[in-house]
């Protein structure tokens, strides 16, 4: 939303509904309704025009107002109408109430892999459930912070950078929700001194979910604002491998 300062008065881009910009185009002589201005505008904008040059063709004369008060709420209207034009936004003319606006469709949980191993379409299922319901996101963080606190607590001392870190944090709970989705026994708390020990990053551990991990590290390397270095990226990566693995092999009742 624009705005500038007139005389201690706020001047804001703002289209009120074709009611009120039809009455104020009578007022001042415009031979356009609403409709009418909006298909000027749609016009004028795909022929690269300014709104500078389409306001004043909307009038046959310069319009007299009958006081500074309605000038600003003509332009305000106008103004507003042409960023809608602008954004490609769409413009309701009709009066009435607005229909109902469909209601967004939470990913469904997915089905258990227990006591087999996750495919490729479960972490995808898992993954997109965990997008989508952020009270269950959150719900299964809050667990993943208390159950795996030993855990947390060797990667803080780790020595990671602060991106590096939260890379690895959220991989890490990622891995621990969807394992737990897919395990309905759930995980136990694991030894945090994997993190230190080489070896236990090895196999076996499912390839879905060894690919998941390497997709999002990925992504954490190409990353435009935070991207990780090339040695930064390698140690999140030995330390997710060995987690995944503690995780992995932590399931109740394996």
């Amino acid at each position: 939303m624009s705005r500038s300062r007139d005389k201690g008065i706020d001047f804001v881009h703002h289209f009120e509904g074709a009611p009120t910009l039809d009455a104020l185009l009578e007022l001042l002589g415009s031979p356009y309704d609403t409709a009418g201005v909006l298909v000027r505008m749609r016009e004028a904008h795909t022929e690269g025009e300014s709104y500078n040059e389409v306001i004043p063709t909307l009038f046959e004369e310069e319009p007299r107002f009958p006081s500074p008060e309605v000038a600003r709420k003509l332009f305000q209207n106008l103004l507003g109408l042409w960023d809608l034009v602008e954004e490609g936004k769409s413009v309701r003319l009709e009066d009435g109430p607005r229909p109902p606006r469909p209601k967004k469709v939470k990913a469904p949980p997915p089905a258990p892999f227990a006591p087999g191993e996750p495919s490729t379409e479960f972490t995808e299922a898992a993954w997109r459930y965990l997008e989508d319901d952020e009270k269950e996101r959150t719900r299964r963080l809050h667990a993943f912070d208390n159950r795996q606190d030993a855990l947390l607590g060797a990667l803080d001392a780790a020595g990671l950078t602060d991106e590096g870190y939260a890379v690895a944090r959220y991989l890490l709970f990622e891995l621990h929700a969807m394992l737990e989705l897919g395990w309905p026994a759930g995980l136990s708390s694991v030894d945090p001194t994997v993190l230190e020990r080489e070896g236990t990053e090895a196999p076996p551990v499912p390839q879905a979910l060894t690919a998941y991990a390497e997709e999002a590290l990925f992504e954490a390397e190409q990353d435009e604002e935070h991207p990780l270095s090339a040695e930064e990226l390698a140690r999140v990566r030995t330390l997710v491998q060995r987690g995944l693995a503690a995780l992995w092999r932590g399931r109740k009742g394996s």
